[in-house]
């Protein structure tokens, strides 16, 4: 599976997608579209999911019809996203084309 990462996903979740092909937008110089942009070309290159940080891209663009998955990060703060890896390779795993998903990451703020 090709994955894009978005640039608010933490770069270590990568380790934990075995499998995966794992491309971060900024590599492609993609780092600066906006959203919809983003999609397209992302669509365009054939990767199946885009991970994301951006909560708000559900009702920012029209997600009926995409052949992306979307999976969308409840938090982007490393030393709490990295308590929720298996939970997020879990929801990639499941993602088909079309598909919209959150993993809900609480903001914890006693972590070691």
């Amino acid at each position: 599976m090709r994955m894009l990462f978005d640039h608010g996903t933490p770069s270590g979740i990568a380790g934990s997608l075995s499998g995966h092909d794992v491309t971060e937008a900024i590599e492609r110089g993609w780092d600066r579209l906006s959203n919809g942009e983003l999609l397209k070309v992302a669509e365009a290159a054939g990767f199946d999911p885009l991970l994301t940080t951006d909560k708000r891209i559900r009702y920012q663009q029209n997600l009926t019809g995409r052949k992306i998955a979307v999976v969308v990060l409840g938090n982007s703060t490393w030393r709490v996203v990295r308590l929720y890896l298996d939970r997020i390779a879990s929801v990639v795993s499941e993602a088909t084309p079309g598909s919209y998903a959150e993993v809900n990451i609480p903001f914890i703020t006693n972590i070691l």
